[in-house]
């Protein structure tokens, strides 16, 4: 039996994904099923460059803006509703076009990945932190790699979160991570997913990432974190969000205003490279130039897309 296709457009943050990925619906007759695990949340609008209605053209947009920041959710929960709206694009007779740069999001959808839904237990996760406050990330992170040195191979020794999360769970399962890759993938993939990354030189990416931040900044990001500070109490993944936590640690007088933008520009691009190195790992992505003109990559995913 043939499998649907579905369009995947990633890349790296501010690199065009939604201004493509809109044209190619428009072209297309497709509807968007958002892969970005910020941009789920409600009220964090401008530091997560959500698309805006204007900016969506009349284009049906799925998984943006639909989760309380108060609310954890997992990749496992992605998969489940990212799945529920492709079917529901392709009941509507339209294309479903997944665009996003959380590259754990979009392989879940391409590799046919179930990932098991762990509770997390803060009661670890706190001993964890101690542990890394007291004797540094370097020891959890050797750790881990005696636990599953595969693993690892892929994982850097500042990512404090996927560190955390190859000990969680050996704690919680019994079994590695790498072990629980192997049999995430045992029921295949859903659908045909036809899959594009956005590249772009590196200096005028960077150049574009250090404008963004000077626009949320200037439409209002501080307030928009003040605002989210004072209606919810607690926050456990979203305030952990790249441009969030800095402007918290300067509302905190942990940094200066000066010091909080350009860290949000560095940490910024360095989760761009990050992004990168991740989608380069898939040898079958169609890499397009994200300075060419927005219409000549439609015509190229149209061409390479063949059936549409």
């Amino acid at each position: 039996m043939n499998k649907s296709k579905v369009i995947v457009i990633c890349g790296p943050t501010a690199s065009g994904k939604t201004g493509l990925s809109i044209e190619l619906a428009k072209r297309i007759g497709g509807e968007i099923v958002s892969a970005d695990s910020m941009q789920i949340y409600k009220d964090m609008n401008i530091g997560t460059a959500k698309v805006t209605m204007e900016e969506m053209q009349g284009i049906k947009h799925y998984l943006i803006d639909f989760i309380s920041p108060e609310q954890r959710y997992s990749v496992a929960d992605f998969k489940k509703d990212a799945e529920n709206a492709i079917a529901k694009i392709l009941e509507n007779g339209k294309v479903p076009i997944v665009v996003g740069g959380t590259g754990l999001y979009i392989n879940s959808l391409i590799y046919g990945i179930e990932y098991q839904d762990i509770k997390i237990d803060m009661n670890y996760r706190n001993e964890l932190e101690k542990i890394a406050q007291e004797k540094g990330l370097d020891y959890l992170y050797e750790k881990a790699v005696e636990i599953d040195s595969q693993a690892m191979k892929t994982i850097s020794r500042n990512d404090r979160k996927r560190i955390m999360r190859v000990l969680e769970i050996y704690k919680q399962t019994g079994k590695t991570k790498t072990q629980q890759d192997i049999d995430s993938r045992k029921n295949g993939i859903k659908y045909d997913y036809k899959v594009f990354a956005i590249n772009m030189d590196r200096e005028k990416l960077y150049e574009r990432i250090n404008l963004r931040v000077d626009k949320m900044l200037e439409q209002g990001l501080i307030d928009e974190v003040k605002n989210m500070l004072k209606k919810y109490a607690e926050m456990p993944t979203a305030m952990q969000g790249l441009g969030y936590k800095e402007v918290v640690q300067y509302l905190d007088n942990e940094i200066t205003y000066e010091e909080m933008v350009e860290k949000i520009k560095m940490e910024s691009r360095r989760y761009a490279k990050r992004q990168l190195t991740w989608f380069r790992k898939n040898k079958d992505i169609i890499w397009l130039d994200g300075l060419r003109q927005v219409d000549e990559n439609v015509d190229i995913i149209c061409t390479k897309s063949k059936s549409f």
